[in-house]
């Protein structure tokens, strides 16, 4: 491998960095509430997942790119307070939570088994990922 290319990988972001950056970016946009955001990090499951947000909700995905991944409850925000989660889908409904933290813990409940950090790559490609034969470690290659 040339030289230039060795110093391209080693200067790509980590997973962890990725998913850092897409929270600080959710905390910058201002279409989710501070609370439900300082209750979603204060969670290491969730704080591992790539977040986005769409119409004031909060997304959890499992992938850092692009379309991101719809396996994981979402929260929005509620008429006159409280929270509402839903999904994983659009046409699925979890039920109303009345905190932040009751919000977070409806979505927990609604994990998928052995969820681990955020898989740096689009769906499709962590779909291949998970479709290989082999052990799958709960990250994928240069994801720390």
């Amino acid at each position: 491998m040339p030289l230039d290319d060795q110093d391209t990988y080693a200067q790509r972001p980590t997973g962890h960095e990725i998913t850092e950056a897409g929270w600080q970016a959710v905390r910058r946009d201002g279409r989710v509430r501070d609370e439900l955001i300082n209750a979603a990090c204060g969670e290491p499951r969730l704080r591992q997942l790539f977040p986005w947000t769409g119409m004031g909700e909060l997304h959890f995905s499992r992938c850092t790119e692009p379309r991101w991944t719809w396996d994981i409850p979402y929260i929005q925000p509620a008429k006159g307070g409280g929270y509402w989660v839903s999904g994983p889908l659009r046409t699925e409904s979890v039920g109303p939570a009345a905190t932040a933290e009751d919000a977070i813990a409806m979505v927990i409940t609604g994990l998928p088994a052995n969820v681990g950090p955020a898989f740096v790559g689009t769906p499709e490609q962590l779909a291949a990922h998970e479709a290989s034969p082999g052990p799958h470690p709960t990250t994928n290659p240069g994801a720390e």
